[in-house]
């Protein structure tokens, strides 16, 4: 369960947004770097011979001499996305996003060109669901979750905080708020 904040805030950035009393705990941002993944692959190669097809049709196309090859510039434009989004997308992502965690809540904020700012707040209750994932130096703390629909069912998205270097302290952080709530 999610809760978007959309006031304006005053003073320090939090005046209005933070409840009276709710302490700041920690504050950070996600890694931006790059993160090839095994799970990539599938989608840069189905990437790589969509846009080379797109571009093997644009120069037999162009060789009739008239401009209709540059109907092949919308598929090799897509090819390109489906073959670099996956990578870089993320990466592109995290950074536009900061992280803060109050005594009570768990804040993402974004600021993504085109899509404008946002600030999700998610509560943490006694019975929030924690986990760490840890891998190379940098930890993925979740606490919340979301269902998506998709065309056969729904798939569930984990939220939390992504690639920070300190994730043992937020996750030892988000337990204690989470014993305070019980």
């Amino acid at each position: 369960m999610s809760a978007e904040v959309t006031h304006q805030a005053r003073g320090d950035g939090w005046d209005g947004i933070l409840d009276p009393g709710e302490v700041i705990q920690w504050q950070g941002r996600p890694d931006p770097a790059v993160k090839f993944q095994l799970s990539h692959i599938v989608t840069v190669v189905f990437g790589l011979l969509f846009s080379g097809f797109a571009l093997f049709w644009m120069i037999t196309a162009a060789r009739s001499g008239d401009l209709f090859w540059m109907f092949g510039l919308i598929h090799f434009s897509v090819g390109l996305s489906i073959l670099i989004g996956p990578i870089y997308g993320p990466s592109w992502r995290r950074r536009h996003t900061w992280y803060t965690l109050t005594d009570r809540r768990a804040f993402i904020a974004t600021d993504i060109p085109f899509r404008g700012r946002k600030l999700t707040a998610y509560p943490i209750a006694g019975d929030t669901v924690i986990s760490i994932e840890e891998a190379d130096d940098f930890s993925t703390v979740h606490f919340a979750h979301e269902m998506k629909s998709r065309k056969n069912g729904s798939t569930r998205h984990d939220i939390g905080f992504e690639r920070i270097p300190d994730g043992r302290d937020v996750y030892a952080r988000l337990r204690a708020i989470r014993a305070a709530a019980a």
